[in-house]
């Protein structure tokens, strides 16, 4: 099988799960793109490049003439939600007007999308939410990426497909939207300072309804809807199969980092975690922890994002499981082995 894959965010948790997923499936040709770049490694080789940049886009990718597949997963935050939407959607025009007209054998684009799609992000929505739903009032960039998408392949000979994972768990440094990273910092601290784990969030939120996506079931998702006809064209919602909510899951967390659970206390990681910089350079020293910056480890905006989220977020999968796919992951074993895998890439202590 000859097939070429371009990993646009390549260094994020979804890129690499997903190149590192291409791997071991074998039969594939893998770049990655990314603004930092990365150091090449058998059938995969990396490109730095600033996506907003039209012209440099244009130029670093003009070679790539042998891509059959495109996986975008790339993502630039911003302040506010319209804010999102230009560089969002910038940034994906760039890719396919470089890649389309030099590469004839381009098969398929496939788009990461998320739970923004049905409005999550504003509040509580219809649950569980269905890819057939209808749309809720703009901005909303994942939105405006798939209508581009649609638009740009009729009469093309590529196919397009839209995934929608949940908040998607996986090992993986300077990335944004890394919920298990939030969480093993945050205990780790805790127990450094010897005080019990205490859910942070708002109080609705320890109750209600939630479900993760594991990065490697996401990938497997990803090639599938890539490669499989059922995918042509189509948006489906990705998780890991299971309901939770952390009242439930709280405590056994807390069990892996031998920590007591204190009833929970909302507060604002982003403000009470900004000052623990120097307590994480010490723990890095003393036990012997891979080099990292502070900045680095962990987005304590995205847990307050999340774990103030006092409503059911959650999502109908079987449109995908009526097209042919069928994982499941079990989401309390999911968090305890990437927990373990952090511990023993020496992230965590």
């Amino acid at each position: 099988m000859d097939r070429t894959a371009l990993v646009v965010g390549a260094r994020g948790v979804i890129g690499g799960n997903l190149i590192a997923h291409l791997e071991r499936e074998g039969g594939w040709s893998v770049v990655g793109l990314s603004r930092r770049g990365g150091e090449d490694d058998g059938a995969v080789r990396h490109l730095a490049v600033d996506l907003l940049d039209r012209d440099e886009t244009a130029a670093t990718l003009s070679g790539l003439i042998d891509v059959t597949h495109i996986f975008y997963a790339a993502y630039q935050d911003r302040p506010s939600w319209a804010e999102l939407v230009p560089p969002n959607l910038a940034m994906l025009v760039n890719v396919v007007d470089a890649i389309e007209p030099i590469a004839p054998r381009l098969e398929h684009i496939s788009l990461m999308q998320g739970y923004k799609v049905y409005g999550a992000h504003l509040g509580p929505f219809s649950t569980p939410a269905k890819e057939s739903d209808p749309p809720h009032m703009p901005p909303e960039f994942n939105v405006d990426q798939q209508r581009f998408l649609e638009h740009r392949q009729v009469g093309a000979s590529w196919t397009w497909s839209a995934l929608r994972p949940s908040v998607v768990a996986g090992v993986g440094l300077g990335n944004p939207m890394n919920l298990a990273m939030v969480i093993a910092v945050y205990a780790s601290i805790s127990k450094e300072l010897g005080i019990p784990l205490r859910f942070p969030g708002r109080p609705g939120a320890y109750t209600s309804l939630i479900e993760m996506t594991d990065a490697d079931l996401l990938a497997k998702a990803t090639t599938w809807a890539a490669t499989d006809p059922a995918g042509r064209n189509e948006a489906y919602n990705i998780t890991n199969g299971d309901l939770f909510r952390w009242s439930r899951m709280w405590p056994r967390i807390a069990a892996f980092f031998d920590l007591e659970v204190a009833p929970p206390l909302p507060m604002s990681l982003t403000e009470v975690m900004a000052d623990k910089a120097p307590l994480w350079d010490s723990m890095v020293e003393r036990y012997g922890l891979r080099p990292t910056p502070y900045g680095d480890v962990s987005s304590w905006q995205f847990g307050d994002f999340v774990f103030g989220w006092d409503y059911d977020v959650i999502a109908d999968t079987s449109k995908s499981r009526r097209a042919g796919f069928h994982e499941y992951v079990d989401t309390e074993a999911m968090f305890l082995s990437i927990f373990q895998d952090m511990r023993d890439q020496r992230l965590i202590p």
